[in-house]
């Protein structure tokens, strides 16, 4: 009886992190982002960069470092399409942003055990032309913005759904809002770079978890080389 109390009780759990809160895009498009980059630009003097790089069509994830609470907003900004986040779930207790994370698109990931959940509803979403947004390393980086290993979550999912990644360098966020900080402060400069558009491929006799592996490292060559 206790076993199929704790499954259905997963199960719930399951449905709840799988719930879409995400507002109708109109709002995401003409009164979120705006904003968003409105006191982006007062605020932090933020920067974008290869915005030309960001794909019209299709669906593909991005791929970003990940320095501080704010960068699934900030680097969002320029995308005119609907986009879906894998945020870490702690990343929802904040009360500043948990709730706007979740009316802009984002699915709780919890990064100690799987989420076959968020996973399935991920490839779905890429398959039918939308936009996922991923931080392969899982958390956010070091006070000092080095970045942390890559995760190779990003890229298989990619594979799999048969997807590009858009690479994404931000730069500066660390400044901004580091680890063991409170609140972010102001007045400091946030850059986002967009890279071009990386297609992957399987090599000749290269099995899936090595092509992992391999594009997983080139990934986190080129947002490094923008740091």
């Amino acid at each position: 009886m206790r076993e199929a109390t704790d499954s259905l009780n997963a199960r719930g759990r399951e449905r709840g992190q799988a719930r879409d809160r995400a507002v109708p895009q109109w709002v995401v498009e003409y009164l979120l982002r705006p904003c968003v980059r409105a006191v982006s630009r007062a605020l932090w003097r933020i920067e974008l960069k290869g915005t030309e790089h960001i794909p019209t069509a299709g669906g593909f994830i991005i791929a970003a470092n990940h320095q501080t609470y704010i960068d699934p907003f900030w680097i969002t900004i320029p995308v005119v399409r609907p986009v879906r986040y894998l945020a870490w779930s702690e990343a929802f207790k904040n009360p500043l942003l948990g709730r706007p994370m979740e009316w802009l698109g984002a699915w709780p990931l919890v990064i100690e055990r799987g989420n076959p959940t968020a996973y399935r509803r991920s490839l779905q979403w890429l398959r039918g032309g939308g936009a996922v947004m991923i931080f392969p390393e899982g958390s956010r980086a070091y006070a000092d913005g080095a970045m942390g290993k890559f995760k190779t979550g990003a890229v298989r999912l990619a594979l799999e759904a048969g997807v590009p990644v858009l690479p994404v360098t931000l730069r500066g966020g660390n400044r901004i809002w580091p680890r063991g900080q409170r609140w972010p402060r102001t007045g400091r400069r946030i850059e986002i770079i967009y890279h071009p558009v990386h297609r992957l491929e399987m090599l000749p006799g290269e099995d899936a978890r090595a092509c992992a592996r391999r594009e997983t490292e080139a990934l986190a060559s080129t947002i490094k080389s923008a740091l």
